[in-house]
């Protein structure tokens, strides 16, 4: 029955195929399910009283893989294969699915049916658990002032009849998890959902949705919490601010695992600012194991603080922090204080009440669609910035692939009488054109870029990512060797600074 059974039905290939159908709702490779796996202590894998929930199952590769190491280790302690596969799939394998067809999906790979009180289930369930211990139940939203209380979700667009989905993923829709169980769990592990579309409000923005699975997973106090999410958390931003700072300062996290590039991840799928896996051990207080992976040759260990002393961040690579420490030790004013703030002018990025040719009084405007001309009047803000000379350059700039990356859209100068809008920052005011353009040497610089790479992980490139950045002397220009020399850096950390970082043309 073992190998009829065991090796003809749980083909990794099978989930492999299916790995990768959608951005929100990324499915796991069975080979990377098994790196986060790997990370556990396996010795659980030899407890009969072990417990292990995924409360987002899609593919059910997860519960699978787990199942795989489970009856190979408790070989010894339960001989008949029969009461083994019994006692696995009955006492020690849980979770929830996060749609329909996902518990169905999730059920014939654990179970080898969708039915698990069926005859053809590995092992058969009694008829009153027809879902077997993979359940799901579709539930509705709760409403108020239009978007969900518990996810943020739009009510004009996920209050929906039963043909379609509602995305109420039960797990953080105030689901009492110890109740449908009656357990605690020893291992908690998973793949969440990424985001969740919210309508047609401010251009069909998305919500974050997997921190709200860690965070409820941490309330049910398990000895081990593992799961696969999106990077973007590093940076904070929209809805993650409180949750990264959670994440940060939690000294339970034993290992992290980063992919600056998803693709090395996820074949084929694209997420900005990649994806990372970690280690949350209850029982542990102390520094966490950073592993940062690129491509198939490169891979950095190192054993520290998730947050850099004094400056309340995660250096993401490793090779990063003994040249950020020299930059700091300096102790430099920093180029955040020249950028401005989002909307410098007050014009957002829509405005269109421009005109395409000068006129008399008019100040020059630079918008996506190029330079335009306004009257004065139409600033809303920082009408003082209009006549000093400055620099301006994209809010934003994403780039997808292997490294090395720009990091920044190419900076102009900014002439007296003119303004920008939203699509822009200003950085200045300065007292000359000669100033801008030095200002302007530094941002191509590598080292500039380098700096700013420590803090951006979107394509958003806003104030906060220059805070590592240190201010020059602007009466003159700036080259790369000068500042790899005036801060000392070995030619090791240039290296790595040359391999991150590509030319500004």
């Amino acid at each position: 029955m073992e190998n009829s059974l065991f090796k003809s039905v749980y083909n990794p290939d099978v989930l492999s195929c299916i790995a990768n159908l959608s951005n929100d709702e990324v499915f796991t490779p069975p080979e990377l399910a098994n790196k986060i796996i790997d990370m556990l202590p396996q010795e659980l894998f030899e407890n009969p009283d072990t417990t292990f929930f995924d409360p987002c199952c899609k593919s059910g590769v997860f519960l699978r893989e787990i199942a795989k190491r489970l009856i190979k280790g408790l070989e010894q302690q339960i001989p008949d294969l029969e009461k083994r596969i019994e006692h696995i799939f009955s006492k020690q394998l849980f979770g929830i699915a996060i749609t329909e067809l996902t518990s169905l999906l999730s059920r014939r790979s654990v179970y080898c049916s969708k039915f698990p009180s069926s005859e053809f289930s590995a092992y058969q369930f009694p008829e009153d658990k027809p879902q077997g211990n993979i359940i799901y139940q579709r539930i509705k939203h709760t409403w108020k002032d239009g978007k969900c209380i518990h996810c943020g979700a739009s009510q004009s667009e996920y209050d929906r009849g039963t043909d379609l989905e509602t995305h109420a993923y039960q797990f953080i829709h105030n689901l009492d998890v110890k109740k449908v169980f009656n357990m605690k769990f020893d291992v908690i592990i998973g793949n969440p959902p990424y985001q969740l579309e919210v309508g047609v409000e401010k251009e069909n923005y998305s919500i974050p949705l997997y921190h709200k699975f860690i965070q409820q997973a941490k309330k049910l106090s398990p000895r081990f919490l593992s799961m696969i999410i999106p990077s973007r958390w590093f940076a904070g931003g929209r809805g993650l601010d409180e949750f990264r700072d959670e994440m940060l300062n939690d000294k339970r996290i034993e290992k992290l695992v980063d992919f600056p590039n998803a693709v090395d991840c996820f074949p084929g799928v694209d997420i900005s600012g990649g994806v990372c896996y970690f280690l949350w051990n209850r029982d542990y207080q102390g520094e966490c194991e950073i592993t940062s992976k690129q491509g198939k040759d490169y891979t950095s260990i190192m054993k520290r603080s998730l947050l850099e002393k004094n400056n309340n961040t995660f250096i993401r690579f490793n090779e990063a922090i003994p040249i950020i420490r020299k930059i700091a030790s300096f102790k430099e004013n920093t180029f955040d204080t020249l950028v401005s703030p989002q909307t410098p002018f007050g014009i957002v990025s829509s405005f269109k009440n421009y005109k395409d040719e000068y006129f008399d009084g008019a100040i020059s405007i630079y918008t996506v669609k190029g330079k335009k001309y306004i009257d004065k009047d139409v600033v809303a803000k920082n009408p003082n910035w209009i006549d000093c000379h400055k620099v301006y350059i994209s809010k934003s700039y994403g780039e997808r692939g292997a490294y090395p990356y720009r990091f920044l859209a190419k900076p102009f100068i900014g002439e007296p009488k003119s303004c920008c809008t939203q699509t822009y920052l200003m950085i200045g005011g300065f007292d000359s054109q000669q100033t801008c353009e030095n200002v302007i040497s530094y941002i191509h610089t590598k080292f500039f870029r380098f700096c700013i790479m420590q803090k951006k992980n979107t394509q958003d490139a806003m104030r906060g990512v220059y805070q590592f950045v240190p201010i020059q002397d602007f009466s003159k220009p700036w080259t790369d060797e000068e500042l790899y020399a005036k801060y000392g850096l070995t030619d090791d950390e240039i290296a790595f600074i040359e391999s991150m970082i590509r030319p500004m043309e």
